[in-house]
């Protein structure tokens, strides 16, 4: 129940990175970007453990 729990949040992190990469497809705020991608790097890791 707990791994299950986990994968949903690392997929919800993921997603939630993607989306905010996808919104700035320009990246016009640089620390906005960054911060997609390192939700986006949380989550990976999160799935991979």
């Amino acid at each position: 129940m707990v791994r299950l729990f986990k994968k949903t949040l690392a997929v919800c992190l993921i997603g939630l990175g993607l989306g905010i990469l996808l919104v700035l497809l320009l990246p016009v705020a640089g620390w906005l970007f960054i911060i997609g991608v390192t939700v986006v790097c949380v989550g990976l890791m999160w799935l991979a453990c």
